[in-house]
């Protein structure tokens, strides 16, 4: 190296300090922030959870205790979760669905908590808009789409409007994302 350069790793370490890892202060209201070896490990596994802590080591410059440990930290954190996620044709999901629901105000949480255990439900979010709750489901065909629909989502309390999208075809399906 050239007098007074220094290598991708070190440059990465000296700008790794603990003073970029906020965690929570007494009240515990404040997450924890992302440092930038955080967002890095991140965005590896994004493309492959299962990528080995040593090349992930390996890829940024650090030790692979350090990874593990890393890795650990955001786990307990609740910061990350790790799951193979199977497509919805090896569940045998071969309908995909955006449904969005209105709901009496007053049952929004008892609605939403009855609808995230429906198998087909993969995503529930409350939202402000249009609809209270926002699902994303799937289903074997239009008649398993039918009755989920009328004999599951119409007939249960407080719900005062179903809007169905099918969708036709998944342009992109991913799970990495730019990390802020």
């Amino acid at each position: 190296m050239a007098d007074g350069a220094t290598s991708r790793g070190q440059r990465q370490r000296a700008t790794r300090t603990n003073a970029d890892v906020s965690s929570q202060d007494d009240s515990g209201l404040r997450p924890r922030q992302l440092d930038a070896l955080d967002r890095d490990i991140i965005r590896l596994l994004q493309k492959n959870g299962r990528t080995p802590n040593t090349d992930i080591a390996r890829e940024l410059s650090v030790t692979e205790t350090t990874i593990r440990k890393r890795i650990a930290q955001l786990l307990e954190d609740d910061m990350i979760t790790v799951v193979a996620v199977p497509t919805p044709k090896a569940v045998g999901g071969n309908l995909s669905a955006i449904i969005g629901l209105s709901i009496e105000l007053k049952s929004l949480h008892d609605v939403g908590e009855r609808v995230r255990q429906f198998t087909e439900v993969r995503y529930v979010g409350m939202s402000a808009g249009r609809y209270d709750l926002m699902l994303e489901a799937f289903f074997r065909d239009q008649e398993h789409l039918l009755d989920f629909l009328t004999k599951r989502l119409g007939p249960m309390k407080g719900i005062t409007g179903i809007e169905t999208s099918i969708i036709l075809k998944v342009v992109k399906f991913s799970y990495e994302w730019e990390m802020v």
